[in-house]
Order: C-alpha cells, then sequence, then structure tokens
C-alpha cells in the first residue's frame, strides 16, 4: 500500500485544481494541509508508527502463544491417561 503524507496529499490536490488557480499555490496548499490535518485529525485512527509498534506486540504474542502450546501439548503427553 502506497503511503503519502499531508504535504503530498496537498500537493496532488493542488495539481487538479484549474491552471488559472496556480498562481495561488502557496495559499491552495496551505489551506487543503490544514482542511486534510483538521479532517484526519477527527478520525479514530492511529499513527503508522503505533500501527507498527502493535504488529511488533502481535507478531511476538503470536510467538509465545505457540511456545506455550507446544509446552501444553508436551506436558499432556506426560499425563497418565484417564
Amino acid at each position: 500500500m502506497e503511503h503519502f503524507s499531508l504535504d503530498d496529499i496537498a500537493r496532488r490536490l493542488f495539481e487538479s485544481v484549474p491552471q488559472s488557480l496556480h498562481g495561488m499555490r502557496q495559499d491552495l496548499e496551505a489551506n487543503f494541509r490544514v482542511v486534510l490535518h483538521n479532517t484526519l485529525g477527527k478520525l479514530d485512527v492511529v499513527t503508522r508508527d503505533e500501527f507498527d509498534v502493535q504488529t511488533k506486540v502481535l507478531e511476538r504474542t503470536r510467538a509465545r502463544v505457540t511456545e506455550l502450546e507446544a509446552q501444553v501439548a508436551a506436558l499432556e503427553q506426560k499425563l497418565p491417561s484417564a
């Protein structure tokens, strides 16, 4: 998945406006950036860094669960049959 910064998105939005408005480039890009920042800030999302950290935590947790499942299975085999 491709990741865009707010600056990239603001630039792309600016590039989509009619050529006649390109003289107001700095104002338009700044306004696009502010609107994007405010709108995205209202969404219930996490940052990419937070997502990456939680992904690593989940990977470690899954590995630990797999280890514990193997230990439990080994212990169950040692139990006398009922």
